[in-house]
């Protein structure tokens, strides 16, 4: 197994902090691998920095912002084979990227055109659920399903912490261990639930406790180091495929950002925090970590980030390019027979 170095409240940490706390490294990733995970997190955090833009411009609905959470995205993905399927919550919604979904497609969603629609078996990545935890029990009947027929297939599904509140939650990951499901419960604990901190809606030390009310083992990790988080999930999809049901991971860190553009954090949130937990965001620990071990240079990190800039510029420019929507579309799959206010409204 790959070393973990030890950190604070048992959180699994690779990464290092490039002065006291040594680099660990992980088994079975190359430089090769470590520079497409640097690759992912700057696509990643360019969609989100430039969506707040677009929402700000008009161009683009309500937004729900994930920076500062790219690592756990793209480090639990990166663990995933491309057969395996991923069930994402609205905090989620850029993660087609990571299985070459277009830009143009996931920001068509977020501005509520039928472009912004998927086939999930395109691309075994579920529709974006917004109602919380939710998708957890259908990510565990999915996870069954495939077992039944014998295939290998692992299903991970992303929540928040506040998900772990709500009885779809308690059904889900209830069902998935008695089944032995092939499936990882990915916590998403950023500690705050909208404007609920978490302290405020679990009597819990740790969300990881929960994991053994259910009979299944958990992980706690640092969710701000994407090495760690790929080797936790890893070797949580290899228990699933041997059969050995579903594990539960925590991955903690801080929300950062407000929870939507809809939202105004000033009436909660602790600023302070905020400004000192952004000194040690995920994209700018794992670009520190690379030049420490000389993979990184400033013409790479610039390369990459154009690239990901011009994917967006493009899938923007595509997106507004659609034709407009026949609003009728709302309803072709809700109704065999019509009712007349609908047919003629």
């Amino acid at each position: 197994m790959a070393q973990v170095l030890p950190a604070e409240t048992d959180l699994r940490r690779v990464i290092g902090d490039g002065d006291t706390v040594p680099d660990g490294a992980v088994d079975g990733l190359a430089d090769a691998d470590l520079l497409e995970l640097y690759r992912q997190l700057v696509l990643l955090r360019t969609y989100d920095e430039r969506s707040l833009v677009y929402h700000r411009q008009g161009r683009i609905g309500t937004y729900a912002m994930y920076w500062g959470h790219e690592a756990m995205q793209v480090g639990a993905a990166y663990a995933l084979d491309r057969e395996d399927w991923i069930f994402p919550s609205y905090r989620e919604s850029a993660i087609g990227l990571l299985r070459d979904m277009t830009t143009a497609t996931i920001l068509s969603w977020w501005r509520g055109h039928p472009a912004g629609w998927w086939n999930p078996r395109e691309f075994n990545v579920a529709s974006l659920c917004v109602p919380i935890a939710t998708q957890v029990p259908h990510a565990a009947g999915f996870a069954w399903g495939k077992r039944l027929r014998g295939e290998r297939t692992c299903t991970l599904v992303f929540f928040g912490d506040g998900a772990t509140s709500e009885g779809a939650f308690h059904e889900g990951a209830n069902f998935a261990a008695v089944m032995r499901a092939p499936l990882v419960l990915f916590c998403n604990n950023n500690q705050w639930a909208i404007s609920t901190p978490l302290e405020a809606q679990t009597a819990a030390a740790a969300l990881v406790d929960k994991a053994a009310g259910y009979g299944m083992p958990g992980v706690r990790v640092d969710g701000g180091d994407v090495l760690a988080i790929y080797e936790a999930t890893a070797e949580a999809v290899e228990r699933a495929r041997a059969g050995e049901g579903p594990t539960f991971i925590e991955a903690v860190t801080y929300r950062c950002a407000p929870h939507g553009t809809a939202d105004d954090p000033t009436a909660y949130a602790d600023f302070e925090r905020i400004e000192e937990e952004k000194r040690h965001e995920c994209v700018g620990r794992y670009e520190q970590y690379l030049r420490r071990r000389g993979l990184l240079t400033d013409e790479l990190v610039e390369q990459t980030r154009q690239e990901a800039l011009l994917a967006m510029r493009e899938g923007i420019a595509a997106a507004e390019a659609e034709p407009q929507a026949d609003p009728s579309e709302v309803f072709d799959h809700a109704y065999v027979d019509p009712p007349p206010g609908v047919r003629h409204g």
